[in-house]
């Protein structure tokens, strides 16, 4: 797929465009960190909102990424609450103009009729913009693709899998590591869906009337169920991936930055 990648804030007019159909699992629309947040990230975050065109100029590809500081105090390490905790960093040193070190990727999606090798050059693309805008490291926590047909395979097993030529046995995070990626760790809940039993339902179109772990289509993990409370839950594991950038010669070293 030949595409053209620019930042939204050199293309602030493909605002509307970004929000194309997509693949996502109607449960995952539902974490209530990514329902409060991450619909803002593109108006917050311009200049770290990658798009893809092609030669028609409609948007066929986009990635979200976001800056962060991980060095500030209480954190240091990736966390463990993975994609919901960096959208609330992210968010939070925004808003109280804390200097950003790390950026972190929040999604990269192709549009549904242009599946092919968009996830790649979508990546790359968010490499080159954080490596111009003076970073060191991209992180990201990463939704391994293959991971929903093994929904009951835990994460710090299915992560490290690899093939014979070494590389990740997982698509996705084979292609982060192709482009220069390092596998840093497991983020046990990096993203959390609360609901009732009617909402899982709505959701999924599944049953939702028996106690226990629930496989539900999309799913990294089993849905936890309880009927006898009229909820259920589901904790969902990403893996941190971490980029490490060199810096473009000539550019900021100090690997610190404003965000606004």
């Amino acid at each position: 797929m030949d595409v053209t990648f620019s930042t939204l804030a050199e293309r602030p007019e493909l605002a509307a465009a970004l929000w194309f159909p997509d693949t996502w699992p109607e449960f995952v629309l539902n974490d209530p960190v990514g329902w409060a947040h991450f619909g803002r990230a593109a108006a917050t975050f311009p200049e770290f909102t990658v798009v893809g065109t092609d030669g028609d100029g409609e948007v066929v590809v986009r990635g979200h990424s976001a800056p962060f500081a991980l060095a500030a105090p209480g954190r240091g390490a990736l966390p463990a609450g993975g994609w919901d905790q960096v959208l609330l960093w992210a968010f939070s040193d925004h808003r109280r103009s804390v200097l950003p070190d790390t950026v972190s990727a929040l999604e990269v999606t192709v549009r549904s009729d242009r599946l092919g090798r968009g996830l790649s050059a979508a990546l790359d693309a968010l490499r080159d913009n954080v490596r111009a805008r003076g970073f060191r490291e991209l992180v990201a926590p990463v939704r391994p693709t293959g991971k929903h047909r093994e929904p009951a395979t835990p994460m710090a097993e299915y992560a490290w899998r690899t093939r014979e030529d070494g590389l990740p046995a997982d698509p996705w995070l084979r292609t982060h590591v192709r482009a220069g990626g390092v596998i840093d760790s497991v983020a046990p809940a990096s993203m959390t869906v609360a609901g009732s039993l009617s909402q899982w339902r709505e959701w999924t179109g599944l049953p939702f009337d028996e106690e226990g772990p629930v496989e539900v289509p999309g799913g990294l993990v089993p849905v936890r169920c309880e009927p006898r409370h009229d909820h259920a839950v589901y904790v969902e594991p990403n893996v941190w991936v971490r980029h490490a950038l060199a810096p473009e010669p000539g550019g900021d070293t100090d690997g610190a930055h404003r965000a606004d």
